[in-house]
This record gives C-alpha cells, structure tokens and sequence, in this order.
C-alpha cells in the first residue's frame, strides 16, 4: 500500500494476479496485461498456497495502474507527468470516510478545505496556487464540476464506492477541458470481482460517529454486478475556544446523516464488446454552524458571518453513465470507448436564523447530459495515439425563497454547451526516451467561450536510477452559469467574460535510491490571467452592486517532493513536501498587487513510518504540517499553521474479518481552517468489516 507515502506488503496468493485491465471506466485496459493488488478482483484460489511475496516501495509506486495522465490505462512509471494515487485498501487503513479526507497525505494538493475537518466538511481544493473552481473532478474520466459554482464537494463521496483516487497537479485541459487549470481529481470506482462477495461494515467513534455499510459484488456467467449502500451519521457537537474573539462553547448545529447508495452493472457481449451501467445517488442532510464572528481591528469590524442555529443544507445528486468498450480488429492493440451520461445535482440550503425578513431559501438544481468517444490506438510498437470528441450540456436553475413574503426570485435559469474534439500522440524515440503532444479544441456555445488547450511532454531515463520528465499545458476554465447569467441584484450576470487561462510548466526527476526507496521531485511554474473576480459597481449601475470580470493575474511557483523508504523487513517509512508560493501580479485593487494569494499558498508537510505484513497487520503514524497562511489578498490576516499525529491500525482477527482504528489529531492541537471555523479537535474511530 502505497499512500502519499506509506507501503502496504501483499500476500501474494491473495491479492496478486495477472489479468486484462477492467473494461469499464471508458478505459483502455485491455490494452496490456498487469498486476491487480486489489482483494476484491481475485479469482477462486487454488488449494495450493503460494509463498508470501514483498511488493517493493518502486515496484508498487511506479507501477500503479492511473488513467488520468493519458485518457487510457497506464502506469505512473509511463506518465511525463507526476501523478499521485491513493487505492482503496489505504483508504481504509487510513479510515478515511470520504474523498476529501482521502486527499490528506497526498502530495501536490491542499485538500482540508475552510469550514471544518468533521465528516461532513465542505471541501475545497487547492492545487498550485489554483481555487477549487480551477480544478477539474472527474468521476471515472468525465467531469462533474457543479457549473453554477464551478467546484464539487469532495466530502459527497464515501469510500466504500471508491476503487482510487487520482491527483494529477498542473492541469488538464488538453484531454479533459474546461475547469483543469489547477490540476485534475479522478475518481475511480470500484469494478465487479471474480467471485460473488459481499462485504458488510460498522463504524463507531468520536461525536456520534455511527456508520454502516454493505457491499455485494461478483460476476455469473457474462454479467457481473457491484452494489452498495453507506449511511453515515454524526453529531459532531464538540467544545471548542476561539481566543481572537473571546469565545468558550460547543459546535451546535453540525449533525450530518448520509445516504449513499451505488450500483454498477457490467455485461461482456462476447469476447470483444463491454457494456456497463453505473449509478451513485449521493444524499445528505447536514447543520450548517456557522462561524465564530472575529473581529479585525484593522476594518473596524467583525467578520462577517455568525454562530447559526437553524440553518441547514440538503443535497441530492444522481449521477449516471452508460459505457461501451470494444476491442477494434483481431488484436489487443485498438479501444473504442463510447459513453453516454446524465447528472442531476440539486443543493438547498435553509437560512433561518435570525429574524424573518432575513430568512431565505436558496434552491440550484442542475442537470448535465454528455457524451464522450475516445479512441486509444497503439498503432506502432512504439506509438500509441488518444483522440476523440467531448460534449457536455448543462443546465443551472438557482432560485430564492423568501420565508418573510413566500416569493420566489429567479437568479439564473441558463444553460452552457461544451464540445470538444481532442487528441494525444506519443512515441517511444528509444526505451530511455519518450515524447507526447497533445491538443484540445473546445466549442463552447458562450460568445468568448471557445479555446485551444497544447501540450507537449517528455521523458528521458539517463540511467537505470534516474528518470527525467518534463511538461507543459495550456489550461482554461469557462465562466460558471451564476457569473454568466445571474440577475441577483447584488450580482448581476456579466455575458461578455472570457474563460480563464492558464499555463503549467513543470520539470521533474525520479530517483531510485538503490532498493530501498524511491523520490519523485518537481518544480512548478503555473500562470492564471482573465481571472474571474466579482468587483462592486461605485456607485450601483440600474441598483446592480457589483458583477463579475476578467482582472488579474497569479504566477504561483512551488516544488512537490516525495520521498519513500523501505527502512527494514515490513517497516516503511514516507515523506512528502509540498512548497507553494502563488503571487498577485495583476489586481483591481493595487492594494493585492505582489502579495500571496489567500489560502492557496500554504506549504505543507507530510511523514509517516509504518509497519505492515503481509498477513494484513497496518500499524502507522502519520503527521500532517501546514504552515500559516493570509486569509485575505492583501494580507492584512493570517491563520497559523498546525501540525497533527494520526495513529492508524488494522487488525485481521480472521480471514474474513478485520478490525480497524485510528486516533486522529492524537496530542489534541486545536486550530482554525478559516477564520471563526474550528477543527475538532482529537478524535477516534473503531471499525468491523467482514468480508464473505
């Protein structure tokens, strides 16, 4: 197991086998066989048992299947660009209950977000000196970016529906579009395994944790299945002090209960052709707290936002996708993916605190349909070409309820449409060198809308140890719906705003240190100009306060480090570095010009040492350090850095029953992700899986 760092030991006769790639996902797996590590997709074991294997800290990173670098099934040995992944065995040794807290150990990304570390947070993602509306999220290799807002809630997911997770940092819209200015999230869910089984789990801790989840899995005849059902729930009233403004009490308002329920249906049509259905309902219904208000002497004011007691947020998201896999002519070398989606994401949120004339609705219900056609050709030894044809359209209504005179106000009832046709050429010159060029033409159906994303990446292997990689993308991001088209009259729509532009340059070396370890180093180089702000109308415009423009510059500078070392027999140990430095080049206000970009620019700092067998014993201690960061643009507030010790355990009482636990935030450092928010301070979990 390999996580931002710390190693998982296999036995072999469990989860290691030679198989195609799966067929689903709108991949091109069958291309090459591979070693799966994943429990779930082992054949029926023979009698025979087989020695115990060690899978080595380079063999297992380097040899992770990901797809996001290439828009078909790869290795992170073949990708120019650096990509980090996580699996789902890790997720649970971590006890990771959804996606966002999933992202902690990873290098490359900020993912705590700026409301909270319960299990409900909002999740905010920032990825070299980009916010969360600039970084794509894809779900099996399409996007479901929320275009009203431009983001998705990480904290949606629950992992009991996750196979990996994929982090791939500087952009992606030469195979993806829009919205990849920053780097692009892939998550990929988990496939049917070769035997029927059925996993059931509980899950108790800190707060009113209590969460249950079952699976069942397996495959008959041509047909196999995975479906699923995770409720989780939790109180999440905790003590908590905020010395800036004189506050003592308890987060009030913060229960949570989920209700996810997943089903992925898979047919083989003969030896050739794979048809798969796949559907997640992501439900939620959760408090919403508030913050502390902190008062800013330097504005003369409090923070603008309070403790709330009645507020509440709802969300129901269905998201749905058909995909067709078939193998072209008589060999393993041509993959035609084909697939068609619909998403339907609906968010309300109830303001009720306060007095009546105060109290609103606010209601967005978005439905995207998309298609997608990729064709992944090996058509050389050496050369192997991705091209096809993207297009996504979405549909945003977001309306205001007022409970004081039960009127509905319509902010925006629009639509965008995105096209695209794209393509990836790469070519082996020898086996230490290697070269890709990619280019994405993107149709959009707004006035300034349309873009041309290049790419060019390459690979030099200078020596058996040590590999140098090298890459650059021009990346975009469309306006959202709301800047567009919303008549709010303290926002008023602005239908003239071009997309975002953005360009990555990285430089990289992979290094193996003998047989022991491996570090993976890059330096990052990430322009975004047109930046999308909203700015306020002086004086009001027709009673318009403000809209949204094209102003700004950021050039953010950082390196990505990570280290892993096998320190003894079944003792790992890993270190990741993440150094982030986004500056304000260009600005509205001079005020912003030349100082950091708020919340993107903190470094952080990842260790662990573990230790773990391959009888599936986990014992690790994991830190997590960040470092302080402005709050505002012109840098007049900061929130200080913090460090954490997790301790994780895994505990296979059985062949078929395991225990877990964790004791998070261990020593109970108590700090704040956005000003007035606190964290949760020390909290534990213990878990029970069975698997039959």
């Amino acid at each position: 197991m390999v996580c931002g760092g710390y190693v998982a030991i296999a036995n072999a006769n469990q989860v290691q086998q030679i198989s195609e790639f799966p067929k689903s996902e709108g991949s091109a797996r069958d291309l090459q066989p591979v070693a799966q590590t994943t429990p779930e997709n082992t054949p029926a074991s023979t009698e025979e048992k087989e020695p115990d294997i060690e899978l080595t800290v380079i063999d297992k990173l380097l040899n992770e299947p990901v797809y996001s670098p290439f828009r078909r099934e790869g290795t992170v040995k073949d990708s120019t660009r650096p990509v980090y992944v996580i699996t789902g065995e890790e997720m649970e040794a971590q006890g990771a209950r959804t996606v966002r807290e999933a992202l902690k150990f990873l290098p490359g990304i900020l993912p705590d977000g700026t409301v909270g570390t319960e299990v409900n947070a909002l999740s905010g993602q920032f990825i070299r000196g980009s916010n969360s509306a600039q970084v794509l999220i894809l779900l099996d290799g399409r996007p479901i970016n929320e275009l009203g807002s431009g983001s998705f809630d990480l904290s949606e997911f629950t992992t009991n529906i996750v196979e990996r997770v994929e982090v791939l940092p500087g952009g992606g819209s030469t195979l993806y579009g829009s919205s990849a200015i920053g780097g692009v999230i892939n998550i990929i869910t988990r496939r049917p395994t070769e035997k029927v089984t059925t996993q059931a789990g509980v899950n108790f801790g800190a707060y009113g944790l209590n969460q249950q989840t079952i699976n069942s899995s397996g495959r008959v005849g041509n047909v196999g299945w995975v479906v699923g059902y995770n409720r989780t729930e939790a109180e999440n009233n905790y003590p908590f002090s905020i010395p800036e403004a004189n506050f003592e009490g308890t987060r009030e308002n913060n229960d949570v209960i989920y209700n996810n329920f997943n089903v992925k249906l898979e047919a083989d049509l003969g030896s050739r052709n794979t048809l798969t259905l796949s559907t997640l309902y992501l439900g939620k219904d959760q408090g919403v707290p508030g913050g502390v208000p902190i008062p800013f002497p330097q504005f003369g004011q409090g923070f603008f936002n309070s403790l709330t007691d009645n507020n509440r947020k709802y969300t129901d998201q269905v998201l749905t996708d058909l995909t067709w896999n078939s193998k072209l002519g008589s060999g393993d070398d041509s993959l035609l993916t084909a697939r068609v989606y619909a998403d339907f994401l609906n968010t309300r949120s109830d303001n009720r605190s306060g007095e009546l004339t105060s109290q609103n609705r606010f209601d967005s219900n978005q439905t995207s349909h998309g298609i997608q056609t990729t064709h992944s050709w090996n058509f050389a030894k050496n050369q192997t070409l991705v091209y096809g044809f993207d297009y996504r359209n979405t549909n945003v209504r977001n309306t205001t309820f007022s409970y004081s005179t039960n009127v509905i106000r319509e902010n925006y009832d629009d639509a965008i449409g995105q096209g695209a046709i794209f393509g990836r050429y790469e070519i082996n010159f020898s086996p230490s060198f290697s070269m890709n060029l990619g280019v994405w033409q993107d149709f959009s159906s707004l006035v300034n809308g349309s873009f041309t994303s290049p790419s060019v990446g390459a690979k030099l292997a200078v020596s058996d140890s040590t590999t140098l990689r090298a890459n650059y993308i021009r990346n975009f991001r469309a306006p959202t719906i709301a800047n567009l088209f919303s008549n709010n009259p303290t926002n008023i729509g602005n239908p003239e705003l071009k997309p975002e532009k953005g360009d990555s340059f990285d430089v990289g070396i992979d290094q193996k240190l003998g047989n022991i370890g491996l570090l993976r180093l890059t330096f990052f180089s990430n322009r975004v100009s047109d930046t999308i702000a909203f700015t306020r109308l002086t004086p009001p415009v027709n009673g318009n306060t403000g809209t949204w423009e094209n102003i700004g510059l950021v050039h953010t500078t950082g390196i990505e480090a990570s280290l892993n070392l096998q320190l003894a027999r079944n003792v790992y140990t890993f270190v990741n570095y993440t150094a982030n430095d986004p500056r304000i080049l260009e600005s509205a206000n001079p005020a912003e010009v030349d100082k950091e970009l708020r919340f993107a620019g903190a470094d952080k700092l990842n260790l662990g040492v573990s230790y773990e067998n391959p009888q599936g014993w986990y014992l690790g201690l994991l830190m997590n350090s960040l470092n302080g960061y402005p709050t505002n643009n012109t840098n007049t507030e900061f929130l200080p850095g913090y460090t954490t010790f997790d301790l994780k355990m895994r505990v296979p009482i059985s062949d078929s029953l395991v225990l877990t636990g964790s004791l998070d935030n261990m020593f109970d450092r108590r700090y704040q992700l956005f000003a007035g928010f606190p964290d949760g301070g020390r909290v534990f979990q213990v878990g029970l899986s069975s698997r039959f």
